[in-house]
Parts: structure tokens; sequence; C-alpha cells
């Protein structure tokens, strides 16, 4: 079943260093298998609830592939730099 990580940026940047760092990681390896980025920062429109400064939305084959990236020791490497550079929420959600 596929699975879905939800990364919605609370707030302003407050460390452009470490957002640049950040960034770079994520660019800067070979692809993730099975990784499908669905939503990349892309126009946003608050319909309920507070707003965000940003959205991105990667899909993945099922749970575990999504664990294995995200808990994985480079994922969290990098983590550190984008929780260092702004106010994040990450949510994992199964798709039907």
């Amino acid at each position: 079943m596929a699975t879905y990580m939800i990364f919605i940026r609370e707030g302003a940047i407050v460390d452009p260093e470490a957002m640049a760092a950040y960034q770079s990681s994520n660019r800067g390896g070979p692809p993730t298998p099975g990784l499908k980025p669905l939503v990349v920062y892309g126009a946003l429109e608050t319909l309920e609830g507070d707003p965000a400064e940003g959205v991105v939305i990667v899909e993945f084959p099922d749970k575990q592939s999504a664990e294995s990236w995200y808990f994985s020791p480079a994922y969290q490497a990098a983590a550190k730099l984008r929780q260092k550079a702004a106010p994040y929420r990450c949510l994992m959600v199964e798709g039907l």
C-alpha cells in the first residue's frame, strides 16, 4: 500500500545556510528507489487552520520503504539540518 511522507514548514527559514546544506544533501546522492516526489513547495492556499509556509509530499511504495528511508542514517543526518533551518512537522500516512 502506498505511503506518503508529508513535510509541512510551519514558519520562515531561520538558518538559510542549514537549509542550503539540507537541499544539497537531498540532491547530492543517488536517487532513492521507490521515492516519488509529488509536491515540492507548489502554490499553496490555506482553506482551514493555520497557514503553512510550504509543503512537500513524497510517495513510497509501502510503509516499510518510507520508514527505511526516513530512519536511515543518511536522512537522519540531513533531517537535523532541516530542523535547524526552519520549524517543520513530518507526517507519515498510508494510502488506500
